[in-house]
């Protein structure tokens, strides 16, 4: 059996479908804090149970009979070393044989300031005793597409990433991966620094919207304080602001950028390139 936390957050589910192509409906649990929202899962034969981070009697029940858990972050940027060893201590007095974390892209060195409660979280395994494996997942593509309509509108695309080069994949990449990880034999103690074949600047990706879109698109760099003022300025909380022009500026000294190629060679075929996704996106 497999649990799949987070499994109606958007990597979650993409995962759940990735393991339905290889794993009977029975033996996968969407562990869900509304499991209301899990209703179409449920319809395909996945079990849903109610697991809330911040209630860890709901995982203790959630995790009742599973031999893996797939450990997808926390969304709660502050409270994710807390709700995360709480898992994992779940997991551990149910007899948990593997617990996969989705961590990110180098953990263990890397300048992004969200990094800290991953490294906190690694550690947390680490002297927990159950056997892990890490899935250090770089950036999706899709997060720079979330602000497309605006980019569209105004003509620019605005950060703090200079000519910092992006190695990110698409969510259904980091998916599918987490499925063959969670699938296969002999993964314990394994580390997996995922991130997309082809690298690119936010400068590319401005390029490559003009290119199918028609309409022009500039990239314009700012400092970290200017660019996080003007996410404020359109209307992101200020702990949001701060967090994605840090990781912006992390990004201009390297921090997106891998040419490992693990998570192509995992999947066992090239990650989705950056002209798909947008594709994708201009088409929504």
């Amino acid at each position: 059996m497999i649990v799949v936390t987070g499994a109606t957050g958007q990597l979650g589910r993409l995962v759940i479908k990735a393991l339905l192509k290889t794993q009977s409906a029975s033996e996968i649990v969407a562990a869900v804090r509304s499991p209301e929202k899990a209703a179409d899962l449920a319809a395909l034969g996945v079990q849903v149970r109610r697991a809330d981070y911040n209630e860890p009697a709901t995982l203790e029940t959630a995790f009742k009979g599973a031999d893996k858990l797939l450990l997808i972050s926390s969304s709660e940027m502050g409270r994710r070393g807390v709700q995360h060893r709480a898992a994992i201590d779940a997991a551990n007095r149910n007899g948990v044989q593997l617990i996969g974390y989705t961590s990110v892209l180098r953990a263990d060195t890397s300048p992004l300031g969200l990094a800290d409660e991953h490294r906190e979280t690694e550690e947390a395994l680490r002297v927990s005793g159950v056997p892990f494996v890490l899935l250090r997942n770089g950036w999706y593509t899709e997060n720079y597409l979330r602000s497309l309509a605006p980019a569209l509108e105004h003509g620019v695309i605005r950060g703090s990433a200079g000519d910092g080069r992006i190695s990110s994949a698409a969510r259904v990449d980091y998916a599918e991966a987490a499925a063959r990880v969670m699938t296969g034999s002999t993964q314990a103690g394994r580390i997996y620094e995922l991130a997309g074949d082809t690298a690119y600047t936010l400068a590319d990706l401005a390029a490559e919207v003009t290119r199918q879109s028609g309409k022009e698109v500039k990239y314009q760099n700012l400092s970290e304080a200017d660019y996080k003022a003007a996410l404020i300025g359109v209307g992101l909380p200020e702990y949001m602001a701060a967090l994605i022009s840090d990781s912006d500026t992390a990004t201009s000294k390297g921090a997106l950028f891998d040419d490992g190629h693990q998570l192509s060679q995992l999947l066992a075929r090239p990650t989705t390139p950056l002209a798909t996704v947008v594709a994708e996106a201009l088409a929504a």
